[in-house]
């Protein structure tokens, strides 16, 4: 079992800049990838970034250039550094962590994420 604790939320003005951070703890030593997830009102969840255990990474075209994840393997954390928000960027965000052996996804429980002005 991966417990999650997702923070970093908030309410900004459109071109802010946040910082979300994820905690993992529990059976940390079988994480392989860690990324981040947003849900908008009304809308799917829609899978942001990723980063493997090797550190390569992937963004969705919607927030490529704009977000940076990171992750530091000694404090069992990921990071999401978003820049130059939109009010289209308003949405709960979602830690995610992918295991191996076994196989399964754990969630945090999400942070909130206002842009409005």
């Amino acid at each position: 079992q991966v417990q999650l604790v997702d923070s970093g939320g908030g309410l900004v003005q459109p071109g802010d800049s946040l910082r979300l951070s994820c905690a993992a703890s529990g059976s940390i030593f079988s994480i392989n990838s860690m990324g981040w997830y947003r849900q908008a009102p009304g809308k799917q969840r829609e899978l942001l970034a990723y980063i493997t255990s090797s550190g390569s990474t992937n963004y969705a075209n919607s927030v490529k250039g704009r977000f940076t994840i990171s992750r530091d393997n000694a404090k069992n954390t990921v990071e999401l550094q978003m820049n130059n928000l939109k009010p289209e960027d308003t949405a709960v965000y979602y830690c995610t962590v992918h295991t191996v052996s076994p196989s399964m996804d754990y969630w945090g429980k999400g942070t909130l994420v206002t842009v409005s002005s």
